[in-house]
């Protein structure tokens, strides 16, 4: 990663490669096909890490217009930190949404995304307590 520009496209957002940086904006625009986008066609996504991974940008894609519908607002994932080494990069981030039933969703996490050659997200695995986060959906 050596030869990899490092962008900051929102203030408040720590420096990180285009894809990484695009993977959390979408989030916040709740543009489901832009998020997909920042992963390479044969991307892999374990999000959370423990479920079956989603393979395929068209996999992920519609595994995020499956959820967007569930929250008015979705607010998005916005990062913290991010720190990077060779073709990895991990970040810490905070979400937000709001339920059809007018709730807050909060939770929070680190993804470690491999980026490949183009620079496109590789893989990338989210770790967050996932039942922490459904229950707040089932409140």
């Amino acid at each position: 990663m050596s030869g990899t520009v490092l962008h900051q496209g929102h203030v408040g957002f720590p420096a990180m490669p285009r894809s990484v940086l695009e993977f959390f904006l979408a989030s916040q625009r709740a543009d489901a096909d832009a998020w997909a986008a920042t992963f390479a066609p044969q991307g892999v996504f374990h999000d959370p890490v423990g479920q079956p991974p989603l393979v395929g940008r068209e996999a992920i894609r519609k595994r995020i217009h499956s959820i967007l519908p569930s929250f008015r607002p979705f607010l998005g994932i916005s990062p913290v930190e991010a720190h990077m080494a060779a073709d990895f990069v991990a970040v810490s981030w905070r979400g937000a949404a709001v339920t059809l039933k007018n709730r807050p969703v909060n939770w929070s996490g680190i993804n470690v995304f491999q980026l490949e050659e183009q620079g496109l997200i590789k893989e990338a695995w989210a770790y967050f307590n996932y039942a922490a986060f459904q229950v707040q959906l089932d409140a």
